[in-house]
């Protein structure tokens, strides 16, 4: 049996997510990011990382660009989090997307707005890749449909 597919952080880019986190938790969004605490599922404490929400017909996802992350294992495990802008706080509740379907309609349009960022992890996946290419990468990249709570 396989191991689910994960793409580690090279140094540069765990640097730079540090960066955006950090700004995140100062106020300052970079083109919509936010920082997301999630609590561990081992550990029990809430871990952060930098996230881009992203808003699909009205519905916000969180989508994971580097496949089945501990953020991802932790979620499944707390079924929510925190997402954080400065002082502005949002709790939520999740909800792992199962059609492969639903979620290649997600993936695409979340590559069209961060695909620049984000190509690098979807293995030459892009928005313009056919309905079956992107059908075929969906198993790699676990998506949550994410409710406020309140």
């Amino acid at each position: 049996m396989s191991q689910p597919y994960y793409l580690q952080g090279y140094a540069f880019n765990v640097r730079m997510n540090s960066i955006i986190g950090w700004l995140a938790r100062h106020g300052v969004s970079l083109l919509g990011s936010a920082e997301m605490s999630v609590r561990g599922r081992k550990s029990g404490q809430m871990q952060r990382i930098p996230v881009n929400p992203h808003t699909y017909e009205g519905t916000q996802y969180l989508v994971s660009a580097r496949g089945h992350s501990q953020w991802v294992r932790n979620m499944r495990v707390a079924g929510g989090g925190e997402l954080r802008v400065g002082r502005k706080i949002r709790t939520f509740t999740a909800v792992e997307i199962a059609d492969d379907e639903q979620k290649a309609l997600i993936v695409r349009a979340y590559l069209e707005r961060w695909g620049w960022e984000v190509k690098q992890y979807f293995q030459g996946i892009t928005a313009k890749s056919t309905d079956a290419e992107l059908l075929a990468a969906c198993p790699d990249h676990p998506v949550f449909r994410i409710t406020a709570e309140g």
